[in-house]
């Protein structure tokens, strides 16, 4: 977890912004782009990661990423990483005023455990409801490219594999179409982004929806 401080006042609640896609989508660089613009705004700005930001989350995230476990048990492991999170780290800022941005939140539990894996959208709306039922991000920006294209990024890295990057394609496109529904499900918060364009194009459209409509 990083902070970005400035001198400023804060005297309202911040605001969270969370970035979502599939392994490869590219949204992790425009993180950091929307950080910096929140920061030049005067705005004081916690980037953060799911699952992880906090002391036991970063644990959690260990097990989560390279450990075997049951679909029921890899959920609840994701939403107990995220009530830690939300108690320790997002609620606190966004009362104090501070904005939050969010590498993933529940919108990828709800296409990666529950599109990937098929955990039933009832159990998964209950855990929603439970741990942050009076909470949902102010803007989420979605990451949107074909599986495969996304494969071909990853691979080019030539990095270690998590559990979930070593999926089969058809786990990928099960995650990527629950994305997708999620985002139908909610278009005043969730902005779909085609992802395979030039960064330049990502980033502009990115940082005029966050002036549009957060600043």
């Amino acid at each position: 977890m990083s902070v970005e401080k400035n001198n400023a006042s804060n005297t309202k609640r911040g605001k969270f912004i969370t970035f979502e896609g599939i392994d490869g989508a590219g949204k992790s660089s425009h993180i950091v782009g929307v950080a910096a613009l929140l920061a030049s705004r005067g705005l004081t700005v916690i980037s953060t990661r799911e699952p992880g930001g906090t002391p036991l989350g970063e644990k959690l995230r260990e097990l989560l990423l390279h450990e075997i476990m049951h679909l029921e048990t890899e959920a609840l492991l994701m939403f107990a990483a995220r009530r830690e999170h939300l108690a320790q780290v997002i609620e606190p800022a966004l009362a104090r005023g501070d904005w939050v941005v969010c590498d993933r939140f529940s919108d990828a539990t709800y296409a990666y455990q529950g599109g990937g894996r098929g955990l039933d959208k009832i159990k998964f709306a209950e855990l929603e409801q439970w741990v942050h039922g009076h909470l949902q991000p102010d803007l989420t920006f979605l990451f949107d490219l074909p599986p495969a294209i996304a494969g071909e990024r990853i691979a080019a890295q030539g990095r270690t594999l998590d559990r979930f990057e070593q999926e089969h394609a058809d786990f990928h496109v099960r995650v990527r179409q629950a994305y997708l529904e999620r985002a139908e499900q909610a278009p005043q918060r969730i902005i779909v982004i085609n992802a395979d364009q030039t960064l330049e194009n990502i980033k502009n459209k990115i940082e005029l929806t966050v002036i549009t409509n957060c600043l």
